[in-house]
């Protein structure tokens, strides 16, 4: 049999490479809104990113998913989840270069910007362990609400060290945290949440009920919400209290997910839980939104990591494989899908990092608009561009081995987690609704590109006649969403991007010149240089 199983055109593993340097959309999008020192204090975690070995990390840690204990050998309940041991080098590798809670105590002024480039950058290995990396990160503005827990969680949250299994959080020099809102009568709708809290005399609450989804159940901490006569309120819930004691926390099962296999997405009853307030009672919907807010800032970054793996892997495979005589690169209209799925990428990048740059600018007025209609606008388009990567590789891409099919099950999630496509896009009004400076914020950065190129102009012109329509916004809230999102990527990549790069996004997205369909760029497109561009090379 050896004769006939020569290999032959086959394409070389994509390891050695610098997820981060390596991409020029990410690295300018950094140095432009941070600095170079910023992306050079990344390096090492790019290097591990493309490296073998992290890579062999991303393919364990999914194929030997997490494993619930309810109990122990002799009948004690103890409700523990096991991780294959790649999980916890993902999770310390994550932690330890500040991906977590560590901007939150950084006195860089760029900090956010930072862990969001090294977060795009290195998710594209794992994304299931991203989560409770999200969550930590995510919590301790919404902690910062109740100044007595802050000063006792927030050193252990912003520790750049992990530290897995169940102690006492302040024994513990890294914690992880979690979230528990939504139950199974009401999903999104919070307010229709059954879990109860009844004040006890020592200031702490017994809470009774049954969470749908908790993340992460083996977290330090977590954010939840019950119900108080005066309506939503929020509590911090350990899983351990300050006496050592394990607080009353029985995961029911794990759940079986389409993908994010990885990390552990449990169900979790709740009676007489110990719990604390955090913020005022009643309100605990605004305060789990500052926990929200920043979780959807990683939703969008996270797809921006899912569609350049994808990109890196079809360029990749497209550079090494021939057929019909050329190169699969050199092909004119593999070289219009593939300039299609770099624009893609590229303005997904670009507008992720603007906003992680608005957080340690302190624009939340404009990071409350632009965030919502970012998570709406890149979360939903990542699962069409992650089927059309794996079109690139053909039947290859269809096979486990090439991790396309573990990015293509990944590709949704986001577009779900913290509120599927109608409720944000419904929150995009309400942002427009509620907030005139968040209007105004939004404007002003549409401005900066305004005459730059007719198709962007018109596109402005067409979001605001959308808006001035007040007949029938929640039937067209998914439109405007969108065209919100097209603008704010516009106006970055015309300000920004090569002419070349600039030119095709408006000409695809904004000037009505291509079809819905990737790999339909106008005739003239500069696709080569797109490609180019994208691409990383292994050494």
């Amino acid at each position: 049999m050896t004769a006939t199983h020569e290999v032959t055109n086959q394409v070389p593993p994509l390891v050695g490479h610098d997820s981060i340097a390596g991409d020029a959309a990410l690295s300018e999008a950094c140095v432009r809104h941070a600095d170079a020192a910023t992306l050079g204090s990344l390096a090492e975690l790019g290097r591990l990113a493309g490296s073998e070995q992290a890579q062999e990390w991303g393919r364990l840690a999914n194929e030997n998913p997490p494993r619930l204990r309810t109990h122990d050998r002799y009948g004690h309940r103890i409700d523990e989840v096991e991780f294959h041991p790649v999980w916890h080098e993902l999770m310390r590798s994550a932690v330890e270069h500040g991906l977590a809670g560590a901007p939150w105590a950084s006195e860089d002024a760029h900090a956010h910007v930072r862990r969001a480039v090294g977060y795009l950058g290195w998710t594209q290995v794992e994304m299931g362990h991203g989560c409770p990396v999200t969550m930590t990160y995510a919590v301790v503005p919404a902690l910062r609400r109740a100044p007595e827990l802050a000063a006792c969680y927030e050193p252990g949250l912003t520790a750049r060290r992990y530290e897995f299994g169940l102690r006492e959080p302040t024994g513990k020099a890294g914690l992880i945290a979690g979230m528990g809102m939504t139950e199974k009568q009401g999903g999104s709708d919070v307010r229709a949440n059954a879990t109860r809290a009844v004040a006890r005399p020592d200031g702490s609450y017994a809470l009774t009920g049954h969470k749908w989804f908790t993340s992460a159940p083996m977290s330090d901490l977590f954010l939840v919400l019950a119900q108080l006569d005066e309506g939503v309120s929020c509590f911090a819930v350990p899983r351990v209290l300050p006496d050592g004691s394990r607080n009353v926390f029985h995961v029911q099962r794990l759940k079986d997910k389409l993908g994010d296999r990885s990390n552990a997405s449990s169900e979790v009853e709740f009676e007489g839980t110990t719990g604390w307030l955090v913020g005022e009672p009643g309100r605990g919907v605004p305060a789990i939104i500052e926990m929200v807010n920043m979780t959807r800032l990683d939703c969008v970054l996270g797809s921006a990591a899912t569609v350049r793996a994808a990109l890196t892997q079809a360029i990749h495979h497209a550079r090494h494989r021939s057929a019909f005589g050329a190169r699969l690169v050199d092909q004119p209209l593999m070289q219009n899908v593939l300039a299609d799925l770099a624009v893609e990428s590229e303005a997904a990048t670009a507008l992720a990092i603007r906003l992680a740059a608005a957080v340690d600018q302190g624009e939340s007025a404009f990071l409350r608009l632009a965030g919502a209609a970012a998570k709406y606008w890149v979360c939903k388009r990542t699962p069409g561009v992650v089927a059309e990567a794996m079109e690139v590789l053909g039947g290859n891409g269809y096979v486990e081995d090439s991790g396309l099919p573990r990015l293509y099950r990944q590709a949704p999630l986001n577009s779900i987690w913290e509120g599927s496509g109608n409720v944000i896009a419904l929150d995009v009004l309400r942002a427009l609704e509620r907030s005139e400076e968040s209007l105004a914020a939004v404007v002003a950065e549409l401005e900066l590109a305004r005459g730059a190129d007719r198709r962007f102009d018109d596109a402005v012109k067409n979001l605001s006649a959308e808006l001035g329509d007040r007949d029938g916004l929640p039937f067209r809230a998914r439109r405007i969403a969108g065209q919100l999102a097209l603008c704010l990527q516009g106006s970055l990549l015309l300000r920004y991007a090569p002419a070349a790069v600039a030119d095709t996004f408006c000409a695809s997205r904004l000037g009505g010149e291509a079809g819905s369909v990737l790999g339909t760029l106008p005739g003239g497109t500069a696709v080569a240089g797109i490609v180019d561009r994208a691409g990383v090379v292994a050494p």
